[in-house]
């Protein structure tokens, strides 16, 4: 396993902030770090990096201690923080001989810069100040010294945020490539991030883990189904909830409502009975399927 973690915990004052966090996560792997702000993933990553120590428990990167082997894990782990902390007044391949540098990579450095350079598409713009590029170029030149050293781990913390769409979407592919060879941990609030560039989410709020597992084992954890339905008339709410194994029906217009169902009950054929029993014309009904973002809201009370 590249990263291994057991019983993390980190404590500021009386906060805990994180609470005896266990994950695993094997080479290859692309996991995508959810949780709302506060949650602890910015602290986890910090700890991975060996930027911070825990308060108590353990946390190895290839078998190196983050804690006790702190140089060793430098040189296998690539960092992007949240906010990308550049050097403005320097040119690109400045900065990156300079980041080069502190990785001592030596007669090697200018071949890692071009390769850099081409890999995060920085070429049309290798020739000019970071103080003048764009919020997505500079993600890109983040990018290019976390990566300069050729790390085995690249840990990246919001790396796409006030990004906009086009920039995202360049982003996101930059990463899906460099997840085909090194182990990537990608923190994030948005859960389309998720959905498009990671194998695996791990939710943590509030310090702990709620949810491990790939994508797709995580959308199917929601427990509550939602159904989408038209009417040719209208109805009312207290009409609706007294249809059975219905909890909550929230207006959409007129003549179309969302229902929400007790857990693991299948509502559809009672709706069609109600319909039927009440001389109702039923235009549509629709399950909604269950995706990431709803099994965010419901693990971290965010509803």
């Amino acid at each position: 396993m590249s990263i291994i973690t057991q019983n993390i915990t980190k404590i500021y004052g009386t906060q805990v902030v994180l609470d005896n966090v266990n994950i695993t996560i094997g080479k290859g792997e692309v996991v995508g770090l959810l949780g709302p702000n506060g949650a602890g993933k910015s602290t986890l990553m910090k700890i991975l990096t060996g930027y911070i120590p825990p308060t108590s428990g353990t946390a190895s990167i290839y078998g190196h201690d983050v804690l006790f082997d702190t140089e060793e894990v430098k040189k296998i782990v690539g960092y992007l923080p949240e906010h990308n902390p550049l050097y403005l007044d320097m040119y690109i391949k400045e900065y990156l001989e300079f980041i080069a540098g502190i990785h001592k990579l030596g007669a090697t450095s200018r071949d890692r810069i071009r390769e850099m350079i081409a890999i995060t598409g920085l070429g049309p713009e290798q020739n000019k100040k970071i103080g003048t590029l764009s919020k997505g170029y500079r993600q890109r030149v983040g990018l290019a010294q976390a990566l300069i050293h050729n790390p085995e781990v690249l840990i990246l913390d919001e790396p796409t945020s006030g990004l906009d769409p086009n920039q995202l979407l360049e982003i996101r592919e930059l990463i899906k490539g460099i997840g085909k060879e090194k182990t990537v941990i990608l923190s994030t609030h948005i859960m389309q991030e998720v959905e498009a560039v990671c194998n695996r989410a791990i939710i943590i709020n509030a310090g702990k883990i709620v949810a491990d597992g790939s994508t797709a084992e995580l959308s199917e954890i929601q427990s509550h189904d939602i159904v989408t339905v038209e009417f040719e008339t209208r109805t009312t709410e207290k009409q609706l909830l007294a249809i059975p194994g219905v909890i909550k029906a929230v207006k959409v217009n007129d003549l179309m409502w969302k229902l929400q169902a007790k857990p693991g009950e299948d509502i559809r054929p009672r709706i069609n009975r109600f319909a039927v029993d009440n001389h109702l014309t039923l235009l549509s009904l629709h399950r909604e399927e269950h995706n990431l973002e709803q099994v965010f809201q419901e693990l971290t009370g965010k509803k």
